[in-house]
């Protein structure tokens, strides 16, 4: 264990740490300057927990029966070792697999103990897998693999990786939305396909490291779903090269994990220090003051993908920030952070700085029109 990783679990505390997923990622890269974001996602932190605890809303929190639903469609699609996704790949999409071998690696390890065991498993046998004969066949399930975000490694769960045809890795997506007629809602194809882009990702970067091509792992992914309203799997051959280049432009972008852990205060802990029967008992003053110590940067779309999105709205609020009034209005006001600074400067009781006379200005002038509509109504 490296001395980053060890700041990072003391700042989650004993609780497993949460991997990464098609939410976090997105996340990160739609909001690279989220510091705190970073920090969470790269500790594991569970933030839907630190909502609840803290009673904010949660935004991303699904209901009961959509939670159901997807664990039994998942299930069914792999019951009888994958005997269900094997009829469709070799149906479906006329793959030829005559003989394919199936292991299961949610058994490796413990739940409560470190994933890295399960990562060094998977890493053995797509290596042996993709250094033997070309027409061995294999289904890796509950794999894990690790992908480079912001200079540190996280741990992704694909639900399968797939060596099915000329030596070719496919990341296989189960989702328990439906295809109707054809036709599916395109954020959450696009969600899928993007959370696949990043096992492929890490797949690659694994290959790599073992000295094979990672040409070898596919552009396209496997996307299984219901097919129009019963529980019959279906599936398509999605091409993922868009959400490949997007996520990978965007991930040079984040911030390096270690320079932000040096920027937080000495002990600092988002650990909610649950007692021997799970119950947080951790001071809600503390713990909102630990995440005061990380930098946030809020957007009114954190809401699509953060569970701490009202907390960070409530804290922008009351500071008087302009993140609240979007990242549109945020950029066009440059450098000013404050909206009652943009307010001082458009009705003259405030003199710019010399890098804001243009836009005192154009602020002067905007409030000059706003005044002149609001007389003649």
């Amino acid at each position: 264990m490296t001395s980053l990783d060890a700041r990072l679990d003391a700042l989650r505390g004993p609780a497993r740490p949460e991997p990464h997923n098609a939410r976090t990622l997105a996340a990160l890269t739609t909001n690279p300057g989220c510091a705190r974001r970073a920090l969470l996602d790269a500790a594991g932190v569970n933030k839907d927990d630190l909502a609840v605890h803290l009673g904010e809303a949660r935004p991303l929190a699904k209901s009961s029966l959509a939670l159901t639903r997807g664990v039994l469609f998942e299930q069914q699609v792999k019951a009888d070792g994958c005997a269900e996704l094997l009829r469709l790949l070799r149906d479906v999409l006329d793959l030829p697999l005559p003989e394919v071998s199936h292991t299961d690696l949610s058994a490796v390890g413990s739940k409560s103990g470190s994933m890295n065991l399960r990562h060094a498993r998977t890493r053995a046998l797509l290596a042996q897998a993709a250094n033997d004969k070309p027409d061995v066949r294999t289904l890796l399930d509950h794999p894990v693999l690790r992908l480079s975000v912001g200079q540190h490694r996280v741990y992704l769960e694909p639900d399968v990786i797939a060596f099915q045809i000329d030596g070719v890795f496919h990341i296989i997506e189960i989702k328990s939305f439906a295809i109707i007629d054809g036709q599916a809602d395109g954020a959450k194809v696009a969600g899928a396909t993007t959370q696949a882009a990043a096992y492929i990702l890490a797949l690659r970067e694994l290959f790599t490291e073992e000295g094979i091509p990672p040409d070898r792992v596919s552009d396209s992914i496997i996307l299984v779903t219901p097919h129009n309203f019963s529980r019959r799997a279906t599936a398509a051959v999605v091409d993922a090269r868009k959400q490949l280049k997007s996520l990978q432009r965007q991930l040079t972008r984040l911030e390096r994990i270690d320079v932000l852990v040096d920027q937080l205060s000495s002990g600092t802990t988002f650990d909610l220090a649950r007692d021997i029967n799970g119950i947080p008992t951790r001071d809600r003053h503390q713990l909102q003051a630990a995440l005061h110590t990380a930098r946030a940067r809020y957007a009114p779309r954190c809401r699509n993908h953060c569970d701490l999105a009202y907390f960070c709205r409530s804290e922008a609020r009351e500071a008087g920030l302009v993140d609240v009034l979007g990242t549109s209005v945020r950029d066009d006001l440059g450098s000013i952070d404050i909206i009652g600074t943009a307010l001082d400067l458009a009705d003259g009781t405030r003199d710019p700085t010399p890098d804001q006379v243009d836009l005192a200005s154009a602020l002067r002038h905007a409030q000059t029109i706003y005044t002149r509509l609001e007389g003649a109504a």
